[in-house]
C-alpha cells in the first residue's frame, strides 16, 4: 500500500500540504480532485520522485511517504515528442519488460544460446505473444482505427498524440497508475471504453479529472486537496459531494447562496412553466432544482458566477439544413440532412468517433458548404459559436481587457473588470498577454468574448475539455438559464443531461432523433462495439482462410518454390474430371474421411467460443453493477475479474487453436486438387 504520515510539502515558497496522512491500497480506484493550484500534479510529482521516475523532484519538508520497493509506476505524460516511431510500435513501448525481452529476442547477435532459451522462457512467462494483440485493442478502444498503426507518431494531431500517450500508459504492468485528465482529448465512446478498463484493472489507479460522471463510474474513494490539507473520503464523485456538502453545513454563505439560486428558479417556473415556448427550458430548472443540492456545496466556493444575457432579437427558425449532403471535396459523409435549429432548441448531438459530429457542426454555423440541398438562416441569427479553434486564433499578445474592449467599444472599466471578474480574470490575469494562459485559461476567455456578445443561438463543440469542475457546474447553470438556442457537442455526460432536451444520433452518414437519454446512448455504444467485435473476428477468420489458401508453397516445373496466387484457370482445367462418377465418388468419400477428425475438431472450438462468449456477457453485465464497487465487496469483484482474465485467456488460446486448424484443412483440400 501507499502511506502518507504527517506530510509536509513546500514548492516556490508556498505551503501546499500540512499533516496530509492517508493510505492507499491495491486495487483501489481513487479520484484526485480539488480546485487549480492546490497541489493535484505536486501530489503526481512527488509519489514519482518517491518512486525513482519523473522530471520533477520534489522533497518533503517533513513526514514519511511509503511506497512498496516492488512496485512499478506508470504516468501519463502531458507531452508527446514527434518522434518517428510508429504508433503500434510506440504504444508496444509501454509495456518496458515485454519491449525489451522482444528486442532482444529480434536481435541475437549478442546473445548467447543459453539467453536466448532464458529470453523464450521469459517471454511466455508474461504471455508475450498476446501482447500485440492488447496493443492493438487498447488502439482500437481509444478510436484508432488498424490502418493508423504504421503511421508515425509525428504524423498525428496533439489531441491524437496524447491519446497514444494514454494508449501507452495503459499497456504498462503497473501496480500504481497516474491518469491526469486522461479524458480531455476522447470522445464520449472513448472514454466509456476507458472507464470499463479502469474498473477491470488490478492495481491501483489515481486519476485526476473533472469529468463528474468519468469519476462516478470509475473510482471509489476521493482524495480531495483543499486549504493545504489531503482528506481521503469513500465512496465516488456524488457521495463525496454529499458528505462534503455535511462537513460545510455550518458555512451560512453558502445556503444563502443556495436559497437565492433556489428563489431564481422557482420564479421562472412559476412564470414560464405553462407558456408553451418556454415549456422545455421550465423543465430544465425543475431538473436543476432536483440537483440543486449535489450542486451547491462546490458552488459555495465557486470562482465563476456568470449568465449569458438575453437575446436581443430572434426569429424562427435560426438555421435550417434540408436534405442536406455534407462533406469534403464532393464526397459526402452525412446525407439528406435535415435540422431546425429554432429560439427553443436544446440539442445535444450524439455519435461514435469520426462519425461526422463536427462536420455537422461546421455546416450549422456556415464553415462547410453543404454539397447539395440547403441550409438556410435568419437574418436575426447571432452566433456564438465556441471550439478548439476559436481558442487557439485568441490573439496572443492582447490581455483579456484588451480582447474584450475592442468588442464592448465606451463600456466603463469598471464594467468591464466586472465581467471578467466573474469568469476569475482578476487582478494581473485580467493585464496579462492570452499567450502566458493555460489550456483552461484560454477557455474561459473565449467563452467570456462570446457571452459578451449576446448570440441567440450557441453552437459549442467539446466547450468542457479544459474547464475544471467548478467552471464547468458555472457553464451548466449559466446554459440553463439561457434564452436562446443551444447546440452541442460534448464528452460531458452530466453537462448533456443537465442542458439538452433532445439528442440527434449522427450514425453511418445518417441524422436521427435518439430515442432515450445518455446512458442509453451508453448500452447503444456497447451494443455496437459487441457487434463490430463480432464482425471483425468473422472477418478475421475469413481473411486467414483466404491468405492460408492464396499463400500455399508450391512447386514450380524447376524445383523452386513459389509463393504466387494458384492461377484459377489453369486449376480449373487440371481438375477437368476425368474419372468415373463412382470412382469420383469413392475419392471424395476418402477425402473426407482424411479430413474428418480436423473438422470436428473446428466444431468443437467454434462451440467452445461461442460459450465462452456467453459466459463473457454474463460476466461484464455483472461488473457493470455498481454495487460490486463498494468497499464490503472487493473480493467479490476480485473474483469475477480474475474469472473474466480466465476466460479472455481461454477465448484467446481457442481463437489461436481454431486458424491453425482451418489452415491445416485448406493446405489439405488444396493438395487434393
Amino acid at each position: 500500500m501507499i502511506e502518507f504520515k504527517d506530510v509536509g510539502v513546500r514548492r516556490d515558497g508556498r505551503e501546499l500540504f500540512a499533516g496530509a496522512s492517508f493510505q492507499l491500497h491495491p486495487g483501489h480506484k481513487v479520484g484526485l480532485t480539488g480546485n487549480n493550484g492546490t497541489g493535484k500534479s505536486t501530489l503526481f510529482a512527488l509519489l514519482l520522485t518517491r518512486m525513482g521516475r519523473g522530471d520533477t523532484e520534489v522533497t518533503l519538508d517533513r513526514g514519511e511517504v511509503s511506497i512498496p520497493d516492488s512496485w512499478h509506476v506508470a504516468h501519463m505524460a502531458q507531452e508527446v515528442g514527434a518522434t518517428t516511431q510508429s504508433a503500434i510500435d510506440y504504444v508496444l513501448s509501454g509495456d518496458e519488460q515485454w519491449y525489451e525481452i522482444n528486442a532482444s529476442l529480434n536481435d541475437l547477435s549478442s546473445v548467447s544460446d543459453e539467453q536466448i532459451g532464458v529470453l523464450h522462457q521469459q517471454f511466455d512467462e508474461i504471455d508475450g505473444y498476446r501482447t500485440p494483440t492488447k496493443a492493438a485493442q487498447i488502439m482500437a478502444g481509444l478510436g484508432f482505427n488498424t490502418s493508423q498503426h504504421e503511421l508515425p507518431v509525428e504524423g498525428f494531431s496533439g489531441g491524437w498524440r496524447m491519446r497514444l500517450n494514454l494508449a501507452k500508459t495503459l499497456m504498462s504492468r503497473a501496480d500504481l497508475m497516474l491518469l491526469d485528465e486522461p479524458t480531455n482529448h476522447l470522445d464520449l465512446d472513448a472514454i466509456l471504453w476507458l472507464e470499463t478498463w479502469i474498473n477491470a484493472f488490478m492495481g491501483l489507479v489515481i486519476v485526476i479529472s473533472h469529468d463528474q460522471a468519468f469519476l462516478d463510474a470509475t473510482v471509489g474513494h476521493i482524495l480531495h486537496v483543499e486549504q493545504q490539507k489531503i482528506t481521503l473520503y469513500t465512496g465516488n464523485y456524488q457521495q463525496f459531494i454529499r458528505t462534503r456538502h455535511e462537513r460545510m453545513a455550518q458555512q451560512q454563505q453558502a445556503f444563502e447562496k443556495q436559497e437565492a439560486t433556489k428563489a431564481h428558479l422557482d420564479d421562472f417556473i412559476r412564470r414560464f412553466r405553462a407558456k408553451a415556448s418556454k415549456a422545455k427550458q421550465a423543465q430544465s430548472r425543475i431538473k436543476q432544482l432536483e440537483r440543486m443540492a449535489e450542486l451547491s456545496p462546490m458552488m459555495a466556493d465557486n470562482p465563476f458566477s456568470f449568465r449569458f444575457y438575453e437575446p436581443a432579437n430572434m426569429s424562427s427558425p435560426l438555421i435550417e439544413l434540408t436534405k442536406a449532403d455534407i462533406g469534403y471535396s464532393d464526397t459526402p459523409l452525412l446525407y439528406n440532412a435535415n435540422v431546425q435549429v429554432t429560439p427553443d432548441t436544446r440539442l445535444g448531438l450524439l455519435g461514435m468517433n469520426g462519425a461526422g459530429k463536427s462536420t455537422l457542426i461546421k455546416a450549422l454555423v456556415g464553415e462547410l458548404g453543404v454539397l447539395t440541398g440547403t441550409y438556410r438562416v435568419s437574418d436575426t441569427l447571432k452566433l456564438g459559436y465556441f471550439n478548439q479553434h476559436q481558442m487557439d486564433i485568441l490573439d496572443a499578445k492582447a490581455t483579456p481587457i484588451e480582447m474584450l474592449r475592442r468588442l464592448a467599444g465606451k463600456t466603463s472599466d469598471a464594467m468591464l473588470r466586472s465581467f471578467l471578474g466573474s469568469f476569475d480574470f482578476r487582478g494581473e490575469r485580467i493585464d496579462t498577454p492570452s499567450e502566458l494562459f493555460s489550456g483552461g485559461e484560454r477557455a474561459r476567455l473565449t467563452l467570456a468574448l462570446i457571452v459578451w456578445q449576446r448570440p441567440n443561438v450557441l453552437v459549442l463543440d467539446e466547450p468542457t475539455n479544459h474547464l475544471d469542475l467548478q467552471m464547468r457546474q458555472a457553464l451548466t447553470i449559466a446554459l440553463q438559464g439561457f434564452e436562446g438556442a443551444v447546440v452541442l457537442v460534448s464528452h460531458d455526460r452530466e453537462l448533456i443531461a443537465n442542458v439538452c432536451d433532445e439528442l440527434f444520433l449522427v450514425h453511418d452518414g445518417q441524422i436521427e432523433e435518439f430515442d432515450g437519454d445518455i446512458s442509453d446512448y451508453g448500452k447503444w455504444l456497447a451494443e455496437k462495439r459487441k457487434q463490430e467485435n463480432s464482425s471483425d473476428k468473422s472477418t478475421s477468420k475469413k481473411k486467414s482462410k483466404k491468405e492460408s489458401k492464396k499463400f500455399v508453397s508450391r512447386e514450380t516445373d524447376n524445383g523452386q518454390v513459389s509463393n504466387k496466387a494458384p492461377d484459377n484457370s489453369s486449376k480449373i482445367k487440371a481438375t477437368t474430371p476425368t474419372l468415373s462418377k463412382d470412382a469420383q465418388r469413392k475419392l471424395a468419400a476418402e477425402q473426407r474421411k482424411l479430413t474428418a477428425p480436423i473438422r470436428r475438431e473446428i466444431e468443437e472450438i467454434e462451440k467452445a467460443l461461442a460459450k465462452i462468449d456467453g459466459q463473457l456477457v454474463t460476466l461484464e453485465e455483472k461488473l457493470a453493477d455498481t454495487d460490486l464497487y463498494e468497499e464490503g465487496r472487493k473480493s467479490d469483484l476480485l473474483l469475477l475479474l480474475n474469472e473474466q482474465t480466465a476466460l479472455q485467456q481461454q477465448h484467446s488460446d481457442n481463437e489461436e487453436k481454431l486458424l491453425l486448424l482451418m489452415t491445416t484443412l485448406e493446405e489439405m483440400e488444396a493438395g487434393f486438387e
